[in-house]
């Protein structure tokens, strides 16, 4: 992974803030570390005598985020949400937001209390394709323990406080200083620093890491299949009447989609979940899976889909039942977005979830998170919070 710090445009940037704008921005501009709002990052800084964390705002993206995309949080208040034994995620946002020293701020990223808990300066969190393809293979843990040996990893975990406080319990006598980072497995890697380069150096060195171990051991290669005859038209307006909207559809026939498109198996192999947890609030836990009787499918994911809701719901919403994409037989992959804008984020997403998914085979097996954590992400109280 190429390093694209320059020392001539650190040079321009004389604050913590503005420098964490600059290596902020520079984490972003790589598809392959965080998409669409994905990542985290944030700097610790005095601000009138007291220790403020500025942590990226909630419905900003890396690679754009400017100085007022931070929230100004107050370390005191984050460092004591993290021992308390029970938080809601509800009451963690208000009390985020009344930490806030401009309350003018987007809110805090869920993860403020976690960056908190980091003992440096400048914490950065990526949900790194490399590594989140590792962790999500049947013997991740094995290859994650061997290629960083000297980062806390943690079993997956549900993001928000839970996460920030199981960290906390876990480094109470933890010796900081000769740890290199945290992987969280199925879910992404942290770095950090009290100096911002070293901080974002760290994290390009990891990744690289990843990457070489995955060049070595799960190389892809693709043949020049050509997609069979499918009535994508009849997909569109079936998915129209079971979401009960009108969708923007595109449709994805690249080499990577026909070679995903084409396994054996395809509905086992192409509906084993996301590849970060975050990416299930836009694509649901699997696609459509189109074999043969397109009218008996798309009734099956519905059905399939009410079943999984009623499994776990407890007083939840049921978000709607359709699909939001479809890996259709030996023709490729079929996005469903409200808007064009929305479905080339989907098909983003996929790609990189096809990638990693077909190089986690290669390693012995691709799996993701439980059905119980897909649930748990899915229908999390915050977003659940917005539909109420």
């Amino acid at each position: 992974m190429e390093n694209l710090w320059r020392a001539d445009e650190a040079s321009k940037y004389g604050t913590d803030l503005e420098l964490r704008v600059y290596s902020s921005n520079l984490l972003g501009r790589s598809d392959e570390l965080v998409l669409h709002g994905g990542g985290n990052t944030s700097v610790k800084s005095m601000v009138d005598g007291e220790e403020i964390l500025f942590v990226k705002g909630s419905g900003w993206d890396l690679v754009s985020i400017k100085a007022e995309g931070f929230s100004p949080v107050k370390m005191s208040t984050l460092l004591e949400m993290a021992a308390l034994d029970e938080l809601s995620d509800t009451d963690m946002v208000s009390g985020q937001k009344a930490a806030m020293t401009d309350k003018t701020a987007p809110n805090p990223s869920v993860e403020a209390i976690l960056h908190a808990l980091i003992p440096f300066k400048v914490v950065d969190h990526t949900h790194a394709d490399a590594v989140v393809t590792i962790s999500n293979s049947v013997d991740g843990e094995k290859h994650i323990a061997k290629l960083f040996p000297n980062f806390l990893v943690v079993p997956y975990i549900m993001p928000g406080f839970i996460l920030a406080h199981e960290i906390f319990k876990m480094t109470r006598d933890f010796d900081w200083d000769s740890c290199e980072g945290i992987i969280l497995h199925n879910h992404g890697i942290f770095t950090f620093d009290d100096d911002a380069k070293n901080s974002y150096d760290k994290m390009i060195e990891a990744v690289s890491k990843a990457e070489d171990f995955l060049n070595k051991n799960a190389v892809l290669s693709f043949s020049d299949t050509k997609p069979t005859e499918f009535d994508v038209e009849r997909l569109k307006v079936l998915v129209e009447e079971a979401k009960g909207c009108e969708i923007v559809m595109k449709v994805n026939q690249t080499p990577l989609a026909l070679a995903y498109a084409s396994q054996e198996h395809l509905y086992m192999k192409a509906t084993r979940g996301v590849l970060t947890p975050e990416h299930i609030i836009r694509t649901k836990r699997v696609p459509l899976i189109v074999n043969n009787n397109l009218e008996t499918a798309v009734e099956k994911y519905v059905a399939e889909y009410k079943a999984y809701f009623e499994k776990f719901a407890k007083d939840e919403m049921m978000l709607n039942p359709a699909p939001n994409y479809a890996v259709v037989k030996n023709f490729g992959v079929v996005l469903f977005g409200k808007s064009e804008k929305e479905s080339n984020v989907l098909n983003d997403i996929i790609e990189h979830t096809m990638t990693a998914v077909l190089r986690a085979d290669k390693l012995g097996g691709y799996e993701s998170i439980s059905l119980k954590d897909s649930f748990e992400m899915e229908y999390w109280e915050l977003e659940q919070a917005k539909l109420k």
